[in-house]
């Protein structure tokens, strides 16, 4: 099922019915949670299992470690190197890295749970035959893309080989499993004692000789991988581990094209700066490694990209005796010492030629410079980031990018015009040019963000209302307002959604607001006597205040008009004032039936001196007549009587 176990064994079909009846595991509920469907590959440290996930209703791989080697002398280091698989790709956020989601213990189980792939892995492909130098190299390019971003981590996988590169059953997109020997560089670059762990084909030659290990061994590892690829078979075989390690330490990779008749110099450039067996002539971490790999590419004719790799012309004998025989000098002695195998003799030593070497070194070094300028600050250094990587999946976007020679990185954020997936922008923007070694940022849509709205809004104060919302994440609200006999003033009449529905945050809230009972007409009272018109206003809900004017066409005591006028709206309970005629001036004006004090004040501002007679004012009584009547011509600055009895 193409899932890597952390050993060179994988299979591609499910269990036969006897392999799941004698597996103990095949229907157990791990954790309470994780129900074991089948058994997918055995390793010597794990078996992989195909299990469903109660709880997120998904398939997942399940990993179990051995329980033998719990326990014993080594129990500690393997448990440590288990755990420190989920650790290590779980920091990793790569479309091409397979993902772990957890790892735990159920009474003696130790397990992990990481991302099913259905499909295959790389190791079947070469074995068919089918494997043509586009595939090839678009297979590489996520290998050594998800291995970029681990080296960016500080982190080394320490084990690249076909079986740990899968192979999605649908799309055919590789992913990078089985993080277990993973370390941080700072952890393992100076290891020099203890075993070496890895798949002895793959490793590189400082590893073997001193144990060290950096990122340049996991590009050594994918040279040995393109090598294999390109040809079908490994650099280097021998009857044993031992023999092969020798080779690996003491031989150059021989070039592909000796085993591949239609493969060219390009490919046999790549694998040797790939394999290089001195650390530091290799590209010195993955992303150096990517761009070579692209730029290698980018010099194979379109005819020769399609040829599958079981149709390729086979190379001629002498080609192929002449890449095995290709021994070079052995490393310092002391290393390998017990298990080196015999040597074949020297060849016969020739006299150096010093022009020839001299010329050779000049033109190695004009390559090499010319190669750093091109790549650190030339046209290689840069990309043009293409078009449509905005508005289509993020899958499409970080594909379009890649084939571009560009590495893309994501955030992601909500929005709620772009579908969730989909890339909101780029930036660089489409068209730009950018350096290879920096990644392109995509913005990939989360979709609207939600918010539940709470409940009872429609009897909230408005206020609170407000604050309800904001809470949630609402903060885009109109208010409306308008009359209501039935809801108090500043109270919620309506919302425009519901509560406990789920809308967008960025959406609009509109509530209608209570302005309370809608105004009262101020009814027509000119003409009217004070005290009628003061009933009428008053029955109507009206508060009531009087003043009095001059005025030469209405009749003394007389309404002349009302403040606000005849046909305004007033709330319910404000107040009206009705001006009272006090006829033309020189006229003393009606003010029987007010207060004593108010009489006082109304025939002051007449002009008039005023005397108080009866027994009236004694008792808060009000004016029951005047001396001259209301209406009679009277000078300004005479008096004016008012009886009280």
């Amino acid at each position: 099922m193409g899932v890597s176990s952390g050993a060179s064994v994988v299979t591609r079909t499910l269990p036969s019915v006897a392999q799941v009846t004698a597996d103990p595991l095949i229907g157990r509920l791990v954790d309470g949670r994780y129900e074991i469907v089948a058994r997918v590959a055995r390793g010597g440290m794990a078996t992989v299992y195909r299990a469903h996930d109660r709880r997120l209703n998904r398939e997942i791989a399940l990993k179990v470690m051995h329980p033998h080697l719990a326990d014993g002398e080594q129990a500690a280091s393997f448990r440590q190197r288990f755990e420190r698989e989920a650790r290590s790709a779980a920091g990793l956020q790569h479309h091409g890295v397979v993902a772990v989601y957890d790892q735990g213990t159920d009474a003696d189980m130790r397990y992990l749970t990481m991302e099913y792939v259905p499909g295959t892995n790389l190791r079947q492909l070469i074995r068919d035959g089918d494997l043509t130098l586009r595939r090839s190299f678009a297979i590489l390019d996520v290998v050594l893309s998800a291995l970029a971003a681990a080296h960016v981590k500080g982190i080394v996988h320490r084990d690249i080989k076909p079986e740990n590169v899968l192979l999605e059953e649908a799309t055919g997109r590789p992913k990078v499993a089985d993080f277990g020997l993973a370390r941080a560089i700072s952890e393992v670059s100076n290891t020099t004692t203890g075993t070496v762990l890895g798949t002895v084909a793959y490793l590189a030659p400082e590893t073997i000789s001193t144990g060290h290990v950096d990122a340049r061994a996991d590009v050594y590892a994918v040279g040995i991988l393109a090598f294999e690829m390109f040809t079908g078979r490994l650099p280097h075989e021998g009857e044993g581990p031992i023999q092969v390690a020798f080779a690996h330490v003491n031989t150059d990779v021989p070039p592909v094209s000796a085993f591949a008749g239609h493969l060219g110099r390009p490919l046999d450039l790549l694998v040797r700066a790939l394999t290089a067996r001195d650390p530091d002539r290799r590209p010195r971490d993955a992303a150096v490694a990517l761009d070579v790999l692209r730029s290698t590419f980018r010099q194979i004719p379109n005819e020769v990209l399609d040829i599958p790799a079981k149709a390729a012309p086979p190379p001629s004998s002498a080609a192929v005796k002449a890449a095995r025989t290709a021994v070079v000098e052995r490393p310092p002695a002391g290393v390998w010492v017990a298990q080196q195998p015999p040597q074949p003799p020297p060849p016969p030593a020739r006299r150096p030629r010093r022009g020839g070497k001299l010329l050779l070194a000049v033109a190695v070094v004009a390559v090499l410079f010319s190669a750093w300028w091109y790549t650190e600050h030339g046209p290689g250094a840069y990309a043009v980031v293409p078009d449509g990587v905005v508005g289509v999946s993020a899958e499409q976007a970080n594909e379009a990018l890649i084939q571009a020679g560009l590495t893309p990185s994501s955030a992601k954020q909500y929005d709620s015009d772009v579908p969730e997936g989909d890339v909101v922008s780029a930036d660089p923007g489409e068209g730009q040019r950018w350096k290879r070694d920096e990644p392109v940022r995509l913005v990939i849509s989360l979709g609207p963000e939600l918010a539940e709205v709470p409940a009872d809004l429609d009897s909230m104060r408005e206020r609170a209302a407000r604050a309800a919302l904001r809470g949630v994440g609402l903060t885009d609200i109109k208010v409306s307002r308008e009359y209501s006999s039935d809801v108090v003033r500043g109270e919620v009449i309506w919302a425009s959604v519901r509560g406990g529905d789920m809308v967008p945050t960025d959406e609009t809230v509109r509530l209608t607001v209570s302005s309370g009972p809608p105004p009262l007409t101020v009814p027509d009272v000119t003409g009217l006597g004070p005290a009628d018109a003061a009933d009428t206003l008053v029955g109507m809900g009206f508060e009531v205040e009087r003043k009095d004017k001059f005025d030469d066409l209405a009749p003394v005591g007389t309404v002349i008009k009302t403040e606000p006028g005849t046909g305004k709206g007033v709330k319910d309970g404000g107040t009206v004032t009705i001006v009272v005629s006090m006829g033309p001036k020189g006229t003393v004006p009606d003010v029987v039936g007010i207060s004593v004090e108010d009489a006082k004040k109304v025939l002051k501002e007449a002009g008039y001196k005023v005397e108080v007679r009866g027994f009236g004012e004694l008792f808060g009584e009000g004016v029951q007549e005047t001396e001259p009547a209301a209406g009679e011509l009277l000078k300004q600055g005479e008096s004016v009587t008012i009886w009280t009895w």
